[in-house]
């Protein structure tokens, strides 16, 4: 009986060969395509996989990617250091000037100007300013190079700009200077046109610090006893009492109901977050969309930018390539029992993530599994396939194996 169990027929060992193989090629080319994916405008990434993890390791899947809820998305301080980064790889990929996206990011540094060769007779600019309630230094007029002048960080506000058209009214004008005032408030349009495109950082900042409906704002009501803190709650903070109801019900949750009704609250989450991190995410978007029109033909032929090396970048690289290559050594069976404990290795991963087990909030799917789905069965087959000797039958293993069989010496 123990002979039986241990003899396996020819058809046997093909099945399992061609399983092995079956294997490998499923693992190699999913790794392939992700590569492949990597210079393309929609990269692939493992963070949408993680950041839906379910299970008893949802949380340390989750913080695998290093922003789990996409908070960082609505700190100015951090997306700032972000954008300088990117220009610093921008600028070192491509070889262009630093000074063309720094103008893109902070604005012009000598500011906005027209051309205007004199002011009509008698016009202090300066003090025609001040009169209409301008702020000091936002703009000026330069007798040196003739040109009318916004500062690049304060800009004209429409209110402003408004009051300065109404000080240099052409009606105002003595006879013959009409055309003086003309050349004055056509100079006072044009550089209010140019300082109302705000640059990427400013608009960035009007986003996530200027705007009160997203970040709320904090007023102070005098009372008898003193001075009160009335507070208003903006939408980041209902977003974080959002995040924070959620984790709290789900770690209650065990009955289906419980499920049912964590996935409205989860709807509502995201809804909210991609109301708050949509229109940031466009912004970037907005800002590669403008930085490539810098670029010629063979600068465009250099490829994307590199992206910045992060933890999730690093899970990326190495779940790509783990599965190219244990999937490449399993179908020329090279080091097959060890290709396939990686291949397992990885794929025990995958199924952890999210594992149908009882208890476990179920993922939406077309299938309905309970302990068992095809993750976990092809992570047992490569199991199985460690324990036998597949790559003796078929593969390079086998190859070298006879090598070396017919170098050792044969014993007198």
């Amino acid at each position: 009986m123990p002979s039986d169990l241990r003899r396996i027929s020819l058809l046997a060992v093909a099945l399992l060969v061609v399983l092995r193989i079956s294997i490998g090629w499923h693992l190699f080319y999913e790794g392939l395509w992700k590569l492949g994916t990597q210079k393309s405008a929609a990269p692939w990434t493992a963070e949408p996989y993680l950041k839906n993890a379910t299970g008893p390791l949802r949380t340390t899947f989750r913080r695998m990617t290093g922003d789990e809820n996409d908070l960082k998305w609505l700190d100015y301080d951090t997306m700032s250091s972000k954008w300088d980064a990117w220009r610093d790889r921008f600028v070192a990929h491509y070889g262009i000037e630093k000074a063309k996206l720094d103008r893109l990011l902070d604005g012009p540094e000598s500011g906005f100007s027209v051309p205007l060769s004199e002011l009509p007779a008698g016009v202090d600019f300066d003090e025609v300013a001040r009169n209409a309630g301008v702020v000091k230094g936002a703009i000026r007029y330069d007798s040196a190079s003739k040109r009318l002048v916004v500062d690049g960080k304060l800009h004209l506000l429409p209110t402003e700009q408004a009051r300065l058209l109404e000080a240099v009214n052409p009606q105002k004008a003595k006879p013959g200077e009409e055309a003086l005032y003309d050349k004055l408030t056509k100079a006072i349009n044009d550089v209010a046109r140019q300082s109302s495109r705000l640059a990427f950082r400013e608009r960035l900042a009007a986003m996530l610090k200027g705007d009160p409906e997203r970040v709320g704002i904090v007023q102070k009501a005098k009372s008898e006893g003193g001075s009160d803190q009335v507070i208003m709650v903006g939408e980041v903070d209902y977003y974080k009492k959002l995040i924070d109801r959620y984790e709290a019900n789900y770690a209650k949750a065990k009955t289906p109901f419980e499920w049912d009704h964590l996935e409205k609250q989860w709807s509502d989450l995201q809804a909210q977050r991609r109301k708050l991190v949509g229109p940031v995410q466009s912004l970037e978007k907005d800002l590669f969309e403008e930085a490539a029109k810098l670029l010629g033909p063979e600068q465009f032929a250099r490829g994307p930018v590199p992206a910045a090396v992060t933890e999730m970048s690093r899970i990326n690289f190495r779940t790509m390539w783990g599965l190219t290559i244990f999937g490449l050594l399993l179908m020329i069976g090279f080091l097959t029992r060890v290709s396939a404990l990686g291949g397992a290795a990885l794929l025990t991963l995958f199924y952890l993530a999210m594992p149908p087990w009882p208890g476990v909030q179920e993922i939406p799917s077309i299938e309905h599994n309970l302990i068992v789905n095809k993750v976990f069965v092809e992570m047992l087959a490569l199991l199985a396939i460690a324990a036998l000797p597949t790559g003796q039958w078929f593969g390079v293993d086998a190859a070298i194996s006879a090598l070396l069989r017919r170098r050792r010496p044969v014993s007198e």
